[in-house]
């Protein structure tokens, strides 16, 4: 437990980060005419970088619990009323933000004080980094289609997913454990399950399936090789 002056600065930290960036997406849509679709991964990518701050200030599990709460109470507030807009859009259906902030929740439950971050951070950012990417790559780039489960998505999304995401989940890995051969296996299959998850995101479901599954897969295959 870390002392009550280290926690309120971390809590102050982590609250200072987010409100800036909200101001910012809030800026950004209202004086610039920012897509909103842009403004929301602003806040997507961004706010995923707060479990490194929360991993690095060894911020309590139970704080992170609360914030997840929290956020999620936010999040459903924000569907149905304006109060946000940048993050989620009046009527938008998708309950993709409350999904997100439940799966930030569950994974802290899971692993956070079983002195296991690093796999909160893989769902985490495997989320943050490769969910967003593949979003914005299939918007803008992709030109060839298909549909899974009803959800419409394009290969070029797709293989974003899959190379960004082995790249975040090799990245944490190599930072935690000596160098292996078989960690380039399990980031590469990590991404695979996380892709194919990604795929089916009817009403934002994937924002809690692929960072929660994905970051169990891993756990788990890390367990065989090791």
């Amino acid at each position: 437990m870390i002392p009550i002056f280290s926690q309120t600065l971390s809590i102050t930290l982590v609250g200072f980060y987010l409100g800036i960036l909200i101001v910012i997406s809030e800026t950004l849509r209202r004086y610039y005419q920012a897509d909103s679709e842009i403004t929301r991964k602003i806040v997507h990518i961004g706010a995923g970088q707060v479990i490194l701050l929360a991993w690095w200030l060894n911020i309590p599990s139970y704080l992170i619990l609360w914030a997840s709460f929290g956020a999620s109470m936010v999040a459903i507030i924000s569907y149905f009323l304006p109060i946000l807009p940048s993050v989620n859009g009046v009527g938008r259906k998708s309950l993709g933000t409350l999904f997100y902030a439940l799966s930030i929740g569950i994974l802290t439950f899971l692993f956070w004080d079983k002195s296991l971050p690093q796999f909160t951070a893989i769902g985490i950012l495997v989320m943050t980094w490769g969910d967003a990417s593949a979003a914005l790559v299939g918007q803008r780039w992709g030109k060839h289609k298909y549909l899974f489960l009803g959800s419409k998505k394009s290969w070029e999304g797709s293989g974003t997913m899959m190379v960004v995401s082995a790249i975040v989940v090799l990245s944490i890995l190599s930072f935690v454990y000596p160098w292996h051969n078989y960690l380039l296996i399990i980031a590469l299959s990590t991404a695979i399950i996380a892709t194919f998850l990604e795929t089916f995101s009817i009403v934002g479901i994937d924002n809690v399936t692929v960072p929660v599954f994905s970051a169990i897969f891993c756990y788990y295959l890390l367990q065989l090789f090791s």
